[in-house]
């Protein structure tokens, strides 16, 4: 004996709301009794009620809505939605969402991420965030009927990443007054302290390149920083005219120990070629380049720092922080090798190293060498 068939088959495997779409009579609604419901409309009906994901139908002129068990959620004690406009199941928001619910009638899907939306659905007012893709839905002849509402809340993910973001603020906040104040006593107590030659100088130096990179670092949220930033970060506390810089390489950026090396590094050349080197003279320069080069498989990251049209240079007798600092633990941060060579003609230093020890790289595949 054949079974009866059952003409509210879609709603199989639809839980609980699948019952509760089997209760209502839609034939008190556009939509008219479900049995009688076109083909393009209960497979889409199926679709949702057999998904996990939170999903709702809107279909029809009156915007009739349909969910899904994963929606109920996202509802949370409105009053029953099953078989209601979805203007008025969210007409607190309707303002908001109205506009691109009816984008997608017109055939045009919208998908937004982290949607800020004041939504009444626990008897109070209360900020929510969305991510959410509106789609058109056709029925049987082609026609735009409907449309389909994917949704996931973010609220609590939104509200963490904007916690994190205070407490970041706070924490770049402290840092800076602590570098200031670091600055501030180490110049205080070396004001009458007889150093040696520089020694004050080099150290308020060394401090005001390193609050300079903090800021490179902290100024747009980021924990990695631009290079080309980093390098005028490190040039802007010193006695040098532009116009004797070459300064040329794609944008790549660096972690946030790179960074903090390179400024440092840098601040110990300029400083050098402004005692010793070409910034002595006002006819000197230095070229500063950086990049990738090789292919995809094998690319390589090289910074240079080429000096000329200064002073006779000479090797010097003993090497200090300064020469330890970008011989040893800049190259080391970079995850690879440095050059230090004292060309009479001028001071030249590299570093060469594996382009995939650059934590974060944007770089356009014509601006490889």
């Amino acid at each position: 004996m054949v079974p009866d068939f059952d003409p509210l088959y879609f709603l199989q495997g639809g839980g609980e709301v699948g019952k509760v779409i089997r209760e209502i009579d839609w034939s008190a609604t556009s939509l008219g009794p479900s049995e009688s419901w076109p083909v393009a409309l209960r497979t889409a009906v199926s679709t949702i009620l057999n998904s996990r994901f939170p999903a709702a139908i809107v279909w029809g002129p009156d915007l009739t809505t349909i969910y899904n068990d994963a929606f109920k959620p996202i509802l949370g004690n409105k009053p029953e939605a099953m078989g209601r406009p979805f203007s008025e199941v969210w007409h607190e928001a309707w303002d908001e969402i109205g506009e691109i619910a009816a984008r997608a009638y017109k055939g045009e899907a919208t998908f937004i991420e982290d949607f800020p939306l004041e939504i009444e659905r626990f008897g109070y007012p209360e900020q929510a965030y969305f991510t959410f893709c509106y789609s058109p839905l056709r029925d049987d002849q082609g026609r735009i009927a409907g449309m389909l509402d994917t949704v996931i809340e973010t609220t609590s993910k939104v509200q963490a990443e904007q916690q994190a973001r205070l407490i970041n603020a706070e924490l770049r906040h402290r840092i800076k007054n602590t570098l200031a104040i670091v600055t501030s006593i180490a110049n205080q107590t070396l004001r009458n302290t007889p150093l040696a030659d520089g020694v004050k100088e080099a150290l308020l130096q060394r401090l005001t390149s390193l609050a300079n990179t903090h800021d490179v670092l902290a100024g747009k949220g980021r924990i990695d920083a631009a290079i080309g930033d980093v390098i005028a970060g490190a040039l802007s506390p010193h006695d040098a005219a532009a116009e004797q810089f070459v300064i040329e390489g794609p944008p790549l950026r660096l972690s946030e120990k790179q960074a903090i090396s390179l400024a440092l590094g840098v601040n110990e050349l300029v400083t050098n070629s402004i005692k010793y080197g070409a910034l002595r003279h006002a006819t000197g320069t230095v070229q500063i380049k950086w990049g990738l080069f090789g292919n995809s498989g094998e690319r390589r990251f090289r910074f240079t720092w080429i000096e000329s049209g200064g002073p006779p240079v000479t090797a010097p007798t003993r090497k200090g922080f300064g020469t330890l600092l970008i011989e040893r633990v800049l190259p080391s941060d970079f995850g690879g090798t440095a050059q230090l060579v004292y060309d009479p003609d001028g001071l030249r230093y590299e570093i060469l190293t594996d382009g995939r020890q650059l934590d974060h790289v944007q770089l356009h595949p014509a601006q490889v060498e």
